[in-house]
């Protein structure tokens, strides 16, 4: 990271307006391309500087305004009559406009856009994404599920009725963009989606379905996937199925489904989520019945995943305020940055940011590959989405905190960017699946697939390939062993060592991935980075003893840039 930061006048805050946070993250770029083709990095690279340019400029201060003017629920016109309109703040509209027309982060993977002549590669989606989520968390829930949605229609939905939808779903302007939306959770059916209570009826050649969600994002999305259970279905999660459900009707009339009120939620409030009641709401079964929560899977690892990103996003904006400050202010005769224990909290920042960074490009080269159907891409994407939508989103709670303590007692006023990262990163750990549920998925895909050994090899492979230092080397396929075996282990016992072998597996993971690229691209800070998560991550310490770092400071020197 090359921040740079002039001298700030006494008794002012270092403040970040103006850097760019593209041509700022040294490490964006370098990853990056490790995974684009040289010719799409380069016809791409405008709109990441142009994005990175808005990050802490235009696209902060309307984030700002949302936040403080989060969206209203109209229930009724003047006239008595219900419109179920929701009066979303003009800051949040520029937002929309930036996000799906400007750069079309919810079309691009669908259609060519930003100058490439076809659908934009998961890497590079995700780093707009990334780059998107350092300003602004929540517009991009609608972003990410309008994008799932299309995938998931597209692969099960029936032709026709793709034909109808997509058009307005991938449209590049926002006057004729459609947004998409999942209902799912319910009161009595959060994690456990096989307790579902909503019920659909056969209606001619359609259906029509009745109940309450209890949490619906982006509750006035033009269409929704809705899991119900048709009349007659069994119980559990077998007799679910999956729908489309439309907000307006082909006759311009309103379906037949109230939003009851707006949640009033702790963070992402710019985003309006609420409760609907279905009254007999016209829908489209999507795929065959009974395999609604497997299709609807796809949306949702698909969130997952996007969840991470943005969390890891976060922690870049986190980690680049607290440098600012760190660079920009003294105490005592002395740079904060040039404070030993400064530096090491500082470390503690950056280390799950860049950990976090290399494992999310580097499952969404894995998304790339599973849909080319490759065999190991779809193991590895299997088991690396809730690895990383568990460890990633949790990493970026604490960075956020600690970030807003770098900042001291200012950090903790609202007119700054901490407070509403702190916030907005406790959502990460539980939209589309708690840490528990995540981490026991990870087990899942272990003991179903044994996608647990498809990623230990896929790594040791990567480092071979990429000429990691055989002493290094070493240390880590021995590491990625445990790690791999640990998570074997846990399927064939009890379901309570989830959290910690999917800890270590991440950590693992990361260190492999850093140390890859450190060597593939001559940056001895990544390899620095990859002996810190072996150090700090994966090997036993004594909190009461000597720590045995006497290279610390030198190491934080390197790495801050001081």
């Amino acid at each position: 990271m090359d921040l740079s930061v002039t001298a700030t006048p006494h008794g002012l805050q270092p403040d970040t307006r103006g850097v760019n946070a593209f041509d700022d993250d040294a490490s964006l770029r370098a990853v990056l391309g490790l995974y684009l083709d040289p010719a799409d990095l380069e016809v791409l690279t405008p709109a990441f500087r142009r994005l990175g340019g808005l990050v802490h400029g235009r696209l902060d201060a309307l984030a700002h305004e949302a936040d403080r003017n989060p969206p209203v629920l109209r229930p009724r016109d003047r006239q008595g009559r219900d419109v179920q309109a929701i009066d979303k703040h003009p800051a949040y509209v520029e937002m929309e406009r930036i996000g799906f027309q400007d750069f079309s982060l919810a079309a691009m993977s669908h259609r060519p856009a930003l100058g490439l002549d076809r659908p934009m590669p998961p890497a590079a989606k995700y780093a707009f994404q990334y780059l998107f989520a350092e300003a602004e968390f929540g517009l991009l829930c609608p972003i990410s599920m309008t994008d799932a949605l299309t995938r998931t229609i597209r692969r099960y939905a029936d032709p026709d009725l793709v034909a109808r939808c997509l058009p307005g779903l991938t449209a590049q302007s926002l006057e004729t963009q459609i947004q998409g939306a999942m209902f799912m959770t319910e009161k009595a059916a959060g994690s456990d989606v096989g307790a579902t209570e909503t019920v659909a009826r056969r209606d001619g050649e359609g259906w029509r379905l009745w109940g309450d969600k209890w949490f619906c994002s982006n509750t006035d999305a033009g269409l929704a996937l809705v899991l119900a259970r048709p009349e007659g279905a069994p119980a559990g999660i077998k007799g679910v199925s999956l729908f489309l459900l439309p907000r307006d009707l082909s006759d311009g009339r309103r379906n037949a489904y109230r939003i009851v009120r707006l949640k009033d939620k702790l963070g992402t409030r710019s985003m309006a989520s609420g409760e609907i009641t279905l009254e007999g709401a016209a829908a489209w079964m999507v795929g065959e019945p009974g395999q609604g929560f497997v299709q609807m899977a796809e949306m949702i690892n698909q969130s997952r995943l996007s969840n991470a990103v943005r969390s890891a996003g976060m922690m870049r904006r986190a980690l680049r305020e607290a440098l600012a400050v760190a660079r920009g202010r003294s105490a005592f005769g002395s740079r904060l940055i040039d404070l030993p224990l400064q530096r090491r909290q500082l470390l503690k920042l950056m280390l799950p940011a860049e950990q976090a960074l290399s494992v999310t490009l580097f499952t969404a080269d894995a998304l790339a590959r599973a849909d080319a159907g490759e065999a190991e891409g779809l193991k590895l994407r299997r088991i690396l989405t809730p690895l990383v939508k568990f460890r990633v989103c949790r990493d970026a709670r604490k960075v956020a905190g600690d970030g807003m303590e770098a900042r001291g007692g200012v950090g903790y006023i609202e007119e700054w960017p901490e407070p509403r990262l702190v916030r907005d990163a406790h959502l990460g750990s539980i939209w589309e699946g708690t840490s528990n549920i995540v981490a026991l998925d990870v087990l899942r895909a272990a003991r179903k697939e044994a996608a647990h050994t498809a990623l230990g090899e896929a790594l040791s492979r990567r480092m071979a390939e990429a000429g990691v230092a055989d002493a290094l080397r070493t240390r880590l396929d021995g590491l990625l062993r445990r790690a791999v075996a640990a998570v074997g282990a846990a399927t064939e016992g009890a379901d309570d060592r989830a959290r910690s072998v999917a800890s270590g597996l991440y950590h693992a993971a990361s260190a492999c991935l850093l140390a890859s690229e450190g060597s593939l691209l001559g940056d001895e800070k990544r390899t620095a980075l990859a002996e810190l998560v072996i150090r700090h991550k994966l090997t036993p310490r004594d909190p009461l003893g000597e720590d045995g770092e006497a290279g610390a400071d030198r190491a934080a020197a390197d790495l801050l840039h001081t």
